[in-house]
């Protein structure tokens, strides 16, 4: 289980390395997604708090990069934060998601990306519920739910 401690080490040292990359250009990622998930997945863009789809959906599934289809999230750990935007408690697998420190704005965050794609997601905070303590603020957009047909 990751911590606050891990997320730190990997902005300061390296991150985990993903299964595999994902690279487009600009033009073909503007060709495949819409020009909100371009806004915020491409150019670090964040939707309206309580307006995205994925905010108060709570089917079992996995919830997967909306550039490149990694899984980056199971249901299991999505968890209801009153913060606006689909919570998280850990990645799928370690290597689902690339941490870095983020200074935009006047204040210290740390951002996180797709780890396959680099894709913008959200932000990480450490006030999540136990047993981590963390909240992964995923933006709607920059997801699609793969369904658990079971």
């Amino acid at each position: 289980m990751l911590t606050w401690k891990d997320i730190i080490n990997f902005t300061v040292k390296e991150n985990p390395t993903p299964e595999k990359r994902v690279e487009k250009s600009e033009a073909e990622w503007k060709e495949i997604l819409s020009s909100e998930q371009y806004r915020i997945t491409r150019l670090k863009g964040t939707e309206r708090p309580h307006t995205g789809e994925l905010c108060s959906t709570y089917e079992e599934g996995k919830y997967n990069c909306v550039c490149c289809n990694t899984p980056l999230f199971d249901s299991t750990i999505k968890f209801e934060s009153s913060s606006g935007w689909p919570s998280f408690t850990q990645p799928i697998t370690t290597n689902a998601i690339k941490y870095h420190k983020d200074v935009s704005f006047g204040m210290v965050r740390v951002e996180v990306l797709c780890n396959t794609c680099d894709a913008h997601l959200g932000h990480i905070f450490p006030d999540g519920p136990e047993p981590s303590g963390l909240r992964y603020c995923i933006n709607s957009e920059s997801m699609q739910l793969e369904k658990d047909n079971s």
